[in-house]
């Protein structure tokens, strides 16, 4: 089969990639970074320079193809969140429509299912409406959980408070994710010949906060970490000190507070994925390698 992946090789796409070129799929990889096509072409695949902005490169790049990854690539230097994922979940839509291709796997995230209220995960919300407004194509969102690696974000504040603490935490519940087990499923989808889910949930794991923290803090050599729960006036002055934008401070807050309230979780208890091969205990020692590192 001849694929296209884009988010260029980040954390899902290049174990993705590998996969599928291992499998012998003729592969395409789009990255926004030249500099990443010397890597893409050592890899085995066909490297696609340009920018997701542009509809008539994603045109000419999904011409002739069998299937097609869609993600939304991080950009936080966007002023407007929201407007991104729409302007991008359009550009797809577009550039499949044209070029005819008929399968299309989305990386959507949990919580999609909501319009509203989720933080920077209400685009994806807006993406897969989109997307499902394309006619004649065999389209699955993928809906991945909290993702192992935004853990990392609590290395500062662990090294220099002791202990972690947003506005979940404690008995909350997280169901988390490696990127690696995003790949396995997705490049299941990309050649699934059979069946065709229009939404997939891909887990890892799931425990509470008070079951993460004594986990990664064992591999650091704390074991006694904490997460904790703090006060919402809190945690926005604090993000607000460190220099963050009021739009990702708003974001944040609001996401946070879905996980804490449970409502980003609701459909995701629905339809409870079986969980992956990647456990937290294992991603703790990566955890650890990069405290220490830091």
């Amino acid at each position: 089969m001849k694929i296209i992946i884009t988010g260029s090789l980040g954390n899902i796409g290049l174990p993705l990639s590998k996969q599928l070129i291992e499998r012998g799929h003729s592969l395409t990889v789009i990255s926004s970074n030249p500099e990443k096509k010397e890597m893409i072409e050592h890899l085995g695949a066909t490297a696609a320079i340009g920018l997701l902005s542009d509809t008539d490169f994603l045109k000419a790049s999904f011409i002739g193809a069998d299937a097609v990854f869609c993600m939304v690539p991080p950009d936080y230097q966007q002023p407007d969140q929201i407007e991104y994922y729409k302007t991008l979940g359009e550009n797809y839509k577009q550039a499949i429509i044209e070029s005819e291709v008929k399968r299309v796997v989305h990386l959507s995230s949990y919580g999609a299912h909501l319009p509203a209220g989720t933080g920077f995960i209400a685009g994806a919300y807006h993406v897969e409406q989109t997307l499902n407004t394309i006619p004649d194509i065999y389209l699955t969102h993928l809906r991945p959980t909290y993702f192992y690696y935004n853990l990392l974000a609590f290395i500062p504040m662990i090294k220099s408070a002791g202990f972690i603490g947003t506005v979940y935490g404690d008995i909350d519940r997280l169901p988390l994710v490696s990127p690696a087990d995003i790949a396995a499923v997705a490049a299941g989808e990309l050649v699934e010949a059979g069946k065709i889910s229009p939404v997939r949930y891909i887990s890892s794991d799931e425990r509470s906060c008070n079951e993460i923290a004594p986990v990664l803090g064992r591999a650091i050599g704390k074991p006694d970490l904490k997460w904790v729960t703090l006060p919402f006036d809190i945690v926005q002055k604090n993000l607000k000190d460190s220099g963050l934008s009021d739009e990702y401070v708003s974001k944040i807050l609001e996401l946070g507070q879905a996980i804490h309230s449970g409502k980003l979780q609701e459909e995701y208890a629905l339809n409870i994925p079986v969980p992956g091969q990647i456990k937290l205990d294992e991603y703790a020692q990566e955890f650890s390698a990069l405290f220490h590192a830091k």
